[in-house]
């Protein structure tokens, strides 16, 4: 028995407008989302640039006139204070870090995506457990051995807790990265008599490249933005710049142009990194998204 497929339905049908008023609400939802989110940031970047008695007005002063006391203040012209060595440590603690766990997590990905691994399901779900145990419930073992090993203050103690601790989401990333390289350049390749080191840098890095770029940054984010063990376990030496903006609390008070100077400046890098690697960040996250 012969159906008859349903007619399509015309553009100006109820449904239709219907779906184009959903899809307008969404984006507007959307907007009012990113806004949102924006609007705290957009303030801290115009208070950086207020005078300290602009900046504490209450309600604050969006029209008052600009000054750069806030950074010069932070760059340490009043108080002798540099914030370079923070700077400079958190930029080594993150890229080593960084470089660490990508030189782990693509191998063990590689081999959880494309070599046959009994249960790889609960592979997986042993490293993204390991994310499930709070930081703080770690940080008394993590500093008696530590200070046993004579690691406190160590810029190198970070790198290895910032590896460990980004391992586990690296490594699932990635497995959903490497899952869609095609099998059939794998297997030309091995027909070729390429090895695994020759297949990892040569075949599968670059097709997998905008999923490497956007681990790479979310390691990054996560390793720069880290403040408890930053906190605890470092001191004069091998203190980051998040610990080095909450020094600038003290008990004279808060000064909000400073701190928000502070807060843009350290800012910085994530997002200069964001913006270089957008085009890849957003390619590797929907990979493998549609089938």
């Amino acid at each position: 028995m012969n159906r008859t497929p349903p007619a399509p339905r015309r553009p100006g049908s109820p449904a239709a407008r219907r779906r184009r008023r959903t899809g307008s609400l969404l984006g507007l939802a959307a907007w009012l989302c990113g806004i949102g989110f924006f609007l705290p940031v957009a303030w801290m970047v115009l208070t950086s640039f207020h005078s300290e008695t602009d900046a504490a007005t209450n309600p604050p002063s969006v029209g008052a006139g600009l000054s750069l006391h806030g950074y010069r203040e932070f760059f340490g012209e009043g108080s002798g204070v540099s914030p370079w060595p923070p700077l400079i440590n958190s930029l080594t603690a993150s890229v080593v870090a960084t470089l660490l766990v990508l030189l782990l997590a693509v191998p063990a990905a590689y081999a959880l995506a494309i070599k046959p691994v009994r249960k790889w399901s609960d592979v997986l779900f042993f490293f993204l457990s390991t994310k499930m145990l709070p930081l703080v419930a770690g940080l008394l073992p993590i500093y008696l051995v530590a200070q046993n090993t004579g690691m406190l203050d160590s810029i190198w103690l970070l790198v290895l807790l910032y590896t460990s601790m980004n391992l586990p989401i690296a490594v699932w990333m990635m497995r959903s990265f490497l899952a869609e390289v095609p099998v059939e350049m794998l297997e030309a390749a091995s027909i070729d008599g390429a090895g695994l080191t020759t297949t990892l840098t040569r075949i599968v890095a670059p097709v997998a490249m905008p999923g490497i770029a956007a681990t790479a940054l979310i390691s990054f984010i996560f390793s720069w933005n880290e403040l408890l063990f930053a906190r605890v376990l470092t001191g004069i030496v091998a203190g980051t710049s998040p610990v080095f903006l909450t020094g600038l609390v003290t008990s004279q008070g808060l000064f909000l142009a400073k701190v928000c100077a502070a807060a843009t400046v350290i800012s910085l890098p994530v997002i200069v990194a964001g913006f270089a690697a957008q085009d890849k960040l957003v390619q590797g996250l929907s990979l493998g998204a549609v089938k």
